[in-house]
């Protein structure tokens, strides 16, 4: 395991991205190794591997049919089938009507061992706004 944060994100429209984004440059900025990767366009494979090679990982998805998108539950289950544990995971939703994206995430994971969310998660309606920008650098300062 090397000390680093992984971003795993499932974007639509390109505004969760441009959150996952927005994050991965608060992180450099601070001197931290970022990796992101856009599960729908991803080779899969290496989003996983690189999940179990650093000590953090932050999910970042739409709300999609009352869950996620299907390519972040892929990934979620790439994770927890092979015992994915020991590690800190920060959350992101967006959603415009009703967003559960952030507690179908975490509830993917309740099997897992020595899971720690971060305190705080983000949840964005829609696209991202100056508020979201600071929940963002709220979850980067837990991150590091």
């Amino acid at each position: 395991e090397e000390e680093g944060v992984i971003i795993a994100y499932s974007s639509v429209y390109g505004n969760t991205a441009k959150a996952a984004e927005y994050l991965q440059s608060v992180l450099e900025a601070k001197g931290k190794k970022v990796t992101v990767y856009d599960l729908a366009r991803c080779d899969m494979s290496e989003a996983v591997e690189d999940a179990f090679r650093y000590s953090k990982l932050v999910l970042a998805s739409i709300t999609y049919n009352a869950g996620i998108f299907p390519h972040m539950e892929t990934f979620i289950r790439a994770l927890t089938e092979r015992a994915y544990q020991n590690r800190t995971i920060g959350l992101i939703e967006n959603g415009t009507w009703a967003p559960v994206a952030n507690k179908t995430m975490k509830s993917m994971f309740e099997k897992s061992k020595n899971i720690t969310f971060t305190d705080t998660s983000v949840t964005i309606l829609s696209s991202m706004k100056e508020a979201d920008k600071e929940k963002l650098n709220q979850l980067a300062e837990e991150l590091l």
